[in-house]
């Protein structure tokens, strides 16, 4: 593939893009047809090929997976190559847009400094402002720095397990329909139906601070004396 066979839909929104590493996805798959995780990997130094994919179909660009095998190592590996123009997506041309300190201040007044998943309390310079929606359903069409609703803090770990959670989600894959991410876990952990699109109740508990730290260690100490974890322990407890 060369600059000259893209479809000119598609090559004019990645003349556009001006981000680091998705413009490095972009130039490497204009000039060889694809990428793979290796190329992400080995070439570039990405830790996680996916996330940098990420960024480009954040950018509006429609990218299709499929599977090769590495010239390397002979496995099965996972590529990416531009998808049909047809699949732009038009709430999202431009990438994602930049939040003010100031609304991140505003959130923080709101839910306090506090990750929304667990309730922990962390430092704000911990905090990312993430979309209760994820970007990639609903686009950033209606970014609204006076909306504090529809918008959450997490710290790096959470935000990780959404998005890992989230991407395999026939929600986020095929039916981009937001009002089912509205009443998902992940969404709201306050007030849910599912876990997405499953039925399933979800708890996080952190222990923190010494008289904290010593309640659990009791409770794991009680759970590996019955041959259990502490999950199992707590729902036996919990049904009594």
């Amino acid at each position: 593939m060369n600059i000259h066979s893209v479809d000119p839909r598609i090559l004019a929104l990645c003349e556009r893009v001006t981000r680091k590493r998705a413009k490095t996805v972009i130039d490497h798959i204009i000039e060889h047809g694809f990428i793979t995780t290796e190329d992400l990997q080995d070439t570039y130094g990405y830790d996680h090929p996916p996330r940098a994919v990420r960024d480009v179909r954040e950018e509006g660009i429609p990218i299709e997976t499929f599977k090769t095998v590495s010239n390397r190592t002979g496995r099965v590996i996972a590529a990416y190559r531009f998808d049909s123009p047809d699949n732009i997506k038009n709430g999202r041309i431009g990438g994602r847009k930049a939040f003010s300190k100031a609304f991140k201040d505003a959130l923080i007044t709101k839910y306090d400094s506090r990750d929304a998943i667990t309730g922990a309390q962390i430092e704000p310079r911990y905090l990312q402002i993430d979309h209760r929606v994820p970007y990639e359903v609903a686009g950033d069409s209606q970014h609204d720095e006076t909306n504090l609703d529809a918008y959450m803090l997490l710290d790096a770990s959470s935000q990780r397990a959404k998005s890992f959670t989230c991407e395999s989600c026939d929600n986020w894959i095929r039916i981009q329909n937001p009002s089912i991410c509205m009443s998902c876990y992940w969404a709201f952990p306050e007030g849910y139906s599912h876990v997405a699109m499953n039925p399933v109740r979800q708890l996080n508990i952190t222990w923190s601070g010494e008289e904290e730290v010593n309640a659990y260690e009791e409770l794991k100490s009680k759970a590996e004396a019955e041959g259990l974890d502490i999950k199992t322990l707590l729902s036996r407890l919990l049904r009594k």
